[in-house]
């Protein structure tokens, strides 16, 4: 069964179950040497995906809808800002170098979706707060 993480709009939760966690969850531990990575490794990961014009993170930015890892092999599914924006090839090469660092990555496939469209309502408060929402 694959491990996955769902990223959720503001004012929603995650779903509890076994392999699902929110977006802004705490790493508690590593993937081991060879073993595949937990969705919460490729989130902490997927924090050094920038986005250019606003100088934080994709995952700050609630830009990450969605990560499954199944042994080994890590789909993430992301959006932009909107749909005009030119940085989706960029994005997608930085998820393949920050994710491909992982011990135990195999494949990592990334979808770019515009549904659910963004809103500043998807950013965590830090976010907010920095861009003065």
């Amino acid at each position: 069964m694959a491990d996955e993480l769902t990223h959720e709009t503001a004012g929603t939760t995650a779903p509890e179950a076994t392999g699902v966690a929110s977006a802004d969850a705490t790493p508690t531990s590593g993937a081991a040497a060879g073993a595949a990575p937990t969705p919460e490794d490729v989130m902490d990961a997927l924090s050094n995906v920038i986005d250019p014009e606003l100088g934080l993170d994709f995952v700050e930015l609630g830009l990450i809808y969605g990560v499954e890892v199944n042994e080994g092999n890590v789909n993430v599914t992301f959006t932009l800002t909107t749909p005009g924006c030119p940085i989706g090839p960029q994005v997608t090469e930085q998820i393949e170098e920050f994710v491909g660092e992982l011990d135990g990555v195999k494949a990592i496939e990334s979808q770019m979706v515009f549904t659910p469209p963004w809103s500043p309502e998807k950013m965590s408060e830090d976010a907010k707060f920095a861009l003065g929402y």
